[in-house]
């Protein structure tokens, strides 16, 4: 039975899709474009819904590693990159495996604040516990960030559109493989019915500091270089 999980409706849920470190460090086996931009307004976000208790689902990709003959390169089984960035996790979360199941436990919302739904494929109502999930729960506004806005970001935004809900993307903490595709994804998913906003609009002005959003080498360069630049002579 599902009806404890939805029984109270939800004002905001956040749905935050595949930030996992193979799509936002430069390292990363699929990096996404503007990796660092993008992990700033992500960071900030999840600043906000931990701030306000909101609940949060968490997709994430995972594909068997098939002791290195994967035909896909990222976000394999066990591999640090399948892993998600740290400061999109929270310390009251439970994570279920893509196993072909649709149990859930009763009270699901009421005993933690963050949902880890793995799926090994970019459309999450492909998985029947995640088509479950995401279809039951009642909530007036589902707000989405992660990665790949072409993709998963797409798949995830028609089919909450589709079964009625009310969805916002915020568009500057989706990440991104194709400018194009994108952009075309974000207007298929507005002519559907989706708000599309930024940031600011919802979390407002950050004092956040950028010091430790990415940790890659790159990240790390930039910002010695930043402060050496900064600093007095």
């Amino acid at each position: 039975m599902i009806r404890q999980l939805i029984k109270t409706r939800r004002k905001q849920v956040l749905i935050d899709i595949s930030t996992q470190k193979d799509f936002f460090l430069a390292n990363g086996k699929a990096c996404i474009r503007n990796h660092r931009r993008v992990l700033v307004n992500l960071r900030r976000v999840m600043a906000w819904a931990r701030h306000n208790n909101l609940p949060i689902i968490s997709t994430c990709q995972v594909y068997p590693n098939n002791n290195g003959c994967s035909e896909v390169s990222y976000c394999l089984d066990g591999t640090e990159g399948q892993r998600k960035i740290r400061y999109t996790l929270v310390d009251n979360h439970i994570s279920f495996p893509a196993d072909g199941s649709t149990d859930l436990p009763i009270d699901l919302l009421k005993k933690y604040h963050q949902i880890i739904l793995n799926k090994r494929c970019a459309d999450p109502f492909d998985e029947p516990r995640i088509e479950r999930l995401l279809s039951d729960i009642k909530a007036n506004e589902f707000i989405l960030i992660g990665a790949n806005a072409e993709d998963a970001v797409l798949a995830t935004a028609l089919g909450l559109l589709q079964r009625n809900k009310n969805v916002t993307v915020i568009a500057d903490a989706i990440g991104c493989q194709n400018r194009n595709e994108a952009d075309l994804a974000f207007r298929k998913i507005q002519a559907k019915g989706a708000q599309i906003i930024e940031t600011k609009k919802l979390a407002g002005i950050s004092h956040l500091r950028t010091i430790g959003i990415c940790d890659c080498d790159l990240c790390r360069s930039f910002a010695e270089r930043a402060f050496s630049h900064s600093s007095p002579n």
